[in-house]
């Protein structure tokens, strides 16, 4: 393997803890810089957390079953929305995980050093609007008759490819 990418996930509106969690773990494994979870993905409980207890607590709980510890491996942050100037200014190339027309095929994308990977929810994908901050979109090539993969594991796939 190479020198180590600079890799930041942004985890944008995924609704489901597992998955969560199990982006968790899949970054963990890919030594990932940091986890942004962004809009209304649910995250484990911060330090200065001002959500109501038992609520941080039940949402903890829920993404440590597929996080298994990675969840305090993992750097994060909570934001309502990604701050793609703020990423770019520090030199990260903001690229959407996400099957448009200018999407390229992850095996021939050459991705730069310093990325920040744009997940979108689990159904919907990215937003036309967040779609259009991209820097560039990549998309996994599918051979089967479903039309994606699951969230955390197409998030495997496009960290394997921007890594190796």
């Amino acid at each position: 393997m190479g020198k180590m990418k600079d890799i930041i996930v942004i985890a944008h509106n995924i609704r489901s803890t597992h998955n969560i969690g199990s982006l968790f773990r899949t970054c963990e494994g890919f030594g990932v810089t940091k986890l942004i979870l962004s809009g209304y993905s649910p995250y484990p409980t911060l330090t200065r957390d001002t959500r109501l207890p038992h609520i941080s607590d039940k949402l903890t709980t829920q993404i440590h079953k597929t996080a298994l510890d990675a969840e305090t491996m993992v750097p994060f942050e909570h934001v309502e929305e990604p701050n793609f100037n703020e990423l770019r200014a520090e030199g990260y190339r903001i690229v959407g995980l996400e099957q448009d027309t200018r999407s390229v095929m992850l095996p021939s994308y050459d991705a730069p050093d310093k990325v920040a990977l744009v997940l979108g929810e689990e159904v919907a994908g990215i937003s036309s609007d967040l779609r259009s901050m991209c820097d560039d979109l990549i998309e996994i090539p599918m051979n089967g008759k479903k039309e994606s993969f699951n969230v955390s594991v197409a998030a495997g796939i496009a960290l394997y490819g921007l890594t190796t």
